[in-house]
């Protein structure tokens, strides 16, 4: 009997394989993704010290009135706007964008497109 595979499973494996050849650093730290079913979330990483630099998620209390009655990829849109706006307040203005094993196209794409085009370097 063929059983279906876990498709989080093989997204973990598809994440730490790029994990592997990817590492934020103080320089160009790691811009991490992830995706729920209904939510967004991305983070800046330091790896040497292992500390998140700068947050933002569709559940921040700034993002929620601008997603209230958009779709989600639009909403991944703002996430990476405010990102960007809150990464380049910090000083951080080059990242490594980490995918998080996720295929670069709807939420994932809408996210990192709006956060280069607030003036985050990839």
């Amino acid at each position: 009997m063929y059983t279906l595979p876990d498709r989080n499973a093989l997204r973990r494996r598809r994440h730490m394989r790029s994990r592997r050849r990817l590492a934020g650093v103080a320089t160009r730290p790691r811009l991490s993704v992830f995706r729920s079913l209904k939510q967004i979330y991305a983070q800046v990483i330091d790896d040497q010290t292992g500390r998140t630099l700068v947050s933002a998620s569709t559940l921040d209390p700034e993002v929620r009135p601008q997603i209230a009655a958009k779709k989600k990829t639009e909403a991944g849109a703002v996430v990476g706007e405010v990102l960007a706006r809150r990464a380049l307040a910090q000083g951080i203005a080059a990242v490594v964008f980490d995918r998080g094993g996720y295929l670069y196209h709807g939420r994932i794409r809408a996210l990192a497109e709006a956060a280069r085009s607030a003036g985050l370097q990839f």
